[in-house]
């Protein structure tokens, strides 16, 4: 029996009770994926990204383990939602607009003093002081532009995020942040997502591959150098308590520059098919769900329930799920994931039943826990806990 016909007969096994759609951890996998984070971080804590996750539960496991440490995470609420319930060290990856959790966040001792805001903009700290609801001081972090610019900055590679590109201008806003009563500048992020987040192995396309590996390679030398000449200009202004970069298609590369003191990472811990493409690294697929065969229409076909969970960002086939387990199933060209029903071909379709379920991955980590208020973690071949995810929780944090 082959790896992936194991497995499979593994999830059915654990997951028999269960009725499709459902979705699961495979504990295995997951805790084998945490371990290569760390083995690639090379003694710098991991922050666990927590849009990536989405489950209160797995967010402990990872930072149960030795070299993880803190959250990131991506809205004020939920920030202050997670300080509540006991993690201690949260940073806000992203500005935010949220006047009642910053008139919560002044107001409260212990959550001022657990979540770390980011700041790009002195409009932000307008903001926050015009619904002050008391006098605790805000932590603040401020994140660098990590973009590759090109041709004299005609061509931009990279995310469109902060404006603070040198050092110059990081350096400015920290000196008008410290001396501004209320606030006081810990940290500096910059997420270097051209490099973590494109893979640079694109199956069948060998050319774009090199492009991107010649990009990727470019990028990180530019960054390298104007990173650490933004650390030193911020630390003549503030004590930066931590500078965190990276994400988990470039842990090893982001924490080999001396600037950086640790690495955020997420989507490592569960490798959704977005992951697949790189040369550095292999994970194992850990989070998967599993939707019921409901129609067999003619030979070589086979129908399941629902299924199409298109990821965010740009539309295209790669933010599609795909079907994986058994092996040898694809989509209807003509109809492809469906919101009711979704069609799969192949030879593997003729031993199906119905009733029998066909195992998903999905393309960005968190997201498949938008969809599923339940995560069931597996064990070899059963189910050892079933947990919540944010949304089971009642936690909508967008």
């Amino acid at each position: 029996m082959s790896p992936s016909a194991a497995d499979r007969a593994r999830y059915d096994r654990a997951t028999a009770h269960l009725e499709a759609p459902m979705a699961i951890v495979d504990l295995r996998a997951f805790d084998d994926n945490a371990r290569d984070l760390v083995r690639r971080a090379g003694g710098k804590p991991i922050r666990v990204a927590s849009k990536s996750v989405r489950c209160r539960a797995l967010l402990e496991r990872a930072l149960a383990r030795d070299g993880f440490a803190g959250i990131m995470s991506f809205t004020l609420s939920e920030s202050l939602w997670l300080a509540r319930e006991g993690f201690d060290d949260v940073l806000l990856a992203y500005p935010s607009t949220d006047r009642d959790g910053y008139a919560t966040l002044t107001g409260d001792p212990k959550l001022a003093a657990a979540v770390t805001v980011m700041v790009d903009d002195i409009g932000q700290l307008d903001l926050i002081d015009r619904v002050r609801a008391g006098t605790e001081e805000v932590r603040v972090c401020l994140e660098l532009d990590t973009s590759l610019r090109l041709l004299g900055g005609r061509v931009r590679v990279g995310a469109l995020r902060s404006p603070l590109r040198t050092p110059e201008q990081l350096a400015g806003l920290a000196r008008a942040i410290e001396r501004r009563p209320g606030f006081r500048v810990v940290g500096l992020m910059g997420y270097e997502g051209h490099v973590a987040g494109v893979g640079d192995a694109v199956t069948g396309h060998p050319l774009r591959s090199r492009a991107i590996r010649l990009m990727q390679s470019t990028a990180r030398r530019e960054l390298a150098a104007r990173r650490a000449a933004a650390v030193r200009a911020v630390r003549e202004v503030a004590d930066l308590e931590f500078v965190n970069g990276g994400g988990t298609g470039s842990v090893q590369h982001t924490a080999a520059e001396d600037a950086v003191t640790e690495i955020a990472a997420g989507s490592g811990l569960y490798q959704p098919r977005l992951f697949d493409n790189y040369t550095s690294f292999r994970g194992r697929p850990a989070a998967l769900f599993a939707q019921p065969v409901v129609r067999r229409p003619g030979v070589g076909v086979v129908t399941v329930l629902g299924g199409g969970y298109p990821a965010s960002g740009a539309a295209g086939r790669d933010r599609l799920p795909v079907p994986y387990l058994p092996e040898g199933l694809r989509y209807d060209p003509q109809e492809g994931p469906g919101e009711v029903q979704t069609p799969l071909l192949g030879t593997a379709a003729d031993d199906l039943l119905i009733g029998d379920k066909v195992w998903f991955r999905h393309a960005k980590a968190g997201e498949l826990c938008e969809r599923f208020a339940t995560l069931h973690l597996v064990e070899d071949d059963r189910v050892v806990e079933s947990v919540p995810t944010y949304r089971g929780e009642g936690r909508t944090f967008l």
